[in-house]
């Protein structure tokens, strides 16, 4: 009789490993999207839009039904088998809910092309249009999102590139009246581009994705960070 209960025991064990191997599906695909397209895989839109909201989020709510089950078949006996389904929910709970925020942020109908002075926008150098394949001037004209205003003030040109350095930009020019500087994504290296124009008591900033990818109110976040290192301290 002691052998078909320790057989049974070692099946459920079986169950339990695979069904927290399920509730991990989720991020590990999400890394191997990060990493395939950080090596040149794929494109950031496959990795990003396919793999990983698409598919992840699929496999995300998949992980944690699995999760569930692992809590129901673990509930006999919790103290030899609560490890698994404890892990299991944590791990799915805690992906599903970063979807869940993510999808709410890209969900956000905001421009990828955003600026302090919408009727007169500043203008890239020549350098970063050379950096955005010559797009600089063509296309949707820049935008105002909310929150975002111009500086009343004329920075120094050191000021407004410490301003992209401290809201994440490598600077890429920095004269009189104006600081340049890109940002390239930690997850999938999508990029955004600003521009600085310094004038006599105003100071305007310009922040556009360089791709036609449309990733939440990015570019709005990311100018409001420079506008706000722009600002006197206090």
């Amino acid at each position: 009789m002691a052998e078909p209960t320790r057989t049974q025991a070692r099946a459920t064990e079986i169950r339990l490993r695979w069904l927290t191997l399920a509730a991990c599906l989720a991020p590990l695909l999400v890394l191997t999207a990060v990493f395939g397209t950080r090596f040149g895989l794929w494109s950031a839109g496959f990795g990003l839009e396919v793999l990983t909201l698409k598919i992840g989020r699929i496999l995300a709510f998949a992980g944690l039904a699995a999760a569930l089950v692992a809590v129901l078949i673990a509930f006999k006996d919790m103290r030899r088998r609560g490890l698994y389904a404890a892990a299991a929910l944590a791990v799915a709970g805690a992906t599903v809910a970063l979807f869940l925020i993510q999808g709410q942020r890209f969900a956000v109908p905001a421009a990828s092309d955003v600026t302090t002075d919408a009727a007169e926008p500043p203008a890239f150098s020549r350098a970063v249009v050379a950096m955005r394949g010559g797009r600089g001037t063509s296309g949707p004209a820049p935008v105002a999102c909310p929150g975002l205003i111009a500086v009343p003030r004329q920075v120094a040109p050191e000021t407004a590139a410490a301003a992209l350095e401290a809201a994440g930009f490598t600077v890429r020019g920095a004269a009189a009246f104006r600081a340049d500087g890109s940002k390239e994504g930690f997850w999938f290296g999508l990029t955004h581009d600003a521009a600085i124009r310094i004038r006599p008591g105003r100071t305007d900033v310009r922040v556009a994705a360089r791709g036609d990818m449309k990733i939440g109110d990015e570019a709005c976040r990311l100018a409001r960070a420079v506008v706000q290192g722009l600002a006197p301290a206090g």
